[in-house]
């Protein structure tokens, strides 16, 4: 069996699965991996590497991990590996067009958005943010623009009402790897179709940013619920109670209203409500007080109950 050559350039965890689908599969062969440097991370700034690294070393798979591809690092690898197909899922640098143009296949991106909605870098966080009720994984055939690219495969996510950034991260991992496995069963029997993006329906993902974790308590309640479930897990919705960051990770609007001011705590019957902008509340169910672990709003109330009234700011 001749098998299609890829290198497979990709970094954090959502890419693993991409990668370890293309491992498995005994018509294809993984000849390198490409990836971002090692990072400092935890209290003591140890370098670790990242998630793409530790699976390729598991398996055996050569890694590079070039400080640019604009200088030429990487074309010693390309012409001695001569690859058929170069997969990019999140790898975090844009491909010169030399790149772009080596492989006999090109390169195919994943990206965790329906194209042309959510280029960018926080396809997930803004499906969740915005409330979307749908959304998706695209294979695309890359060029040099930004997630501009032919579409290929394209498989959609619908989204629960509870979604965090987190479960459909989860959710993104599995249909992304049988996304590009569906793609490249298509160019292994030559089936493959390209469909150019609309450009004046595409929208932007934009990074999300430590400022933008604050909780502004002047909107309304579905728009706060979606914030929190937005950030979760990282970089997690922010407030401040007595003086203190509290992080907030669960939160679904009620139909209750109240007449308090924006912010305002209410504990009632063990439940930690929070009143917002439209006068509607919020049930508060998983938070992080300053300096202590993650935990049930039940398990916290039992020694804070005289929070309520209490205003966050």
């Amino acid at each position: 069996m001749n098998k299609i050559k890829i290198i497979f350039m990709g970094t954090p965890d959502i890419a693993v699965s991409c990668l370890d689908m293309l491992v498995k599969r005994e018509d294809v062969s993984v000849e390198a991996v490409v990836t971002q440097g090692d990072k400092p991370k935890g209290r003591g700034y140890k370098l670790l590497p990242p998630p793409v690294k530790e699976y390729a070393l598991l398996n055996n798979i050569p890694v590079y991990q070039p400080e640019s591809l604009k200088n030429g690092e990487l074309d010693e690898v390309l012409n001695e590996i001569n690859p058929d197909l170069i997969v990019v899922v999140a790898y975090g640098k844009l491909l010169p067009k030399s790149i772009l143009e080596f492989p006999k296949h090109g390169c195919v991106n994943v990206h965790a958005s329906l194209l042309p909605k959510y280029r960018g870098a926080a396809p997930i966080q803004w499906a969740v943010l915005n409330g979307e009720k749908e959304t998706g994984v695209t294979t695309m055939l890359m060029d040099e623009g930004l997630d501009t690219g032919d579409m290929l495969v394209t498989k959609k996510i619908v989204l629960d009402k509870t979604e965090t950034s987190g479960s459909l991260f989860d959710k993104m991992m599995v249909v992304g790897a049988e996304t590009l496995s569906e793609t490249i069963d298509k160019i292994l029997d030559g089936t493959l179709e390209r469909t150019p993006q609309n450009h004046d329906e595409m929208t932007y993902a934009k990074m999300i940013t430590k400022e933008f974790s604050y909780i502004d308590w002047s909107k309304s309640a579905d728009e706060i619920s979606r914030h929190i479930r937005g950030l979760n897990p990282a970089p997690g919705a922010k407030t401040m109670l007595e003086g203190k960051i509290l992080k907030i990770y669960m939160a679904m609007p009620l139909d209750e209203t109240s007449t308090k001011e924006k912010g305002t705590v209410v504990v009632e019957n063990g439940i930690l409500k929070v009143v917002c902008g439209d006068g509607k509340m919020i049930d508060v169910t998983c938070i992080q007080p300053e300096g202590k672990k993650q935990m049930q709003t039940t398990d916290f109330l039992k020694g804070n109950s005289s929070i309520d009234g209490v205003v966050l700011g």
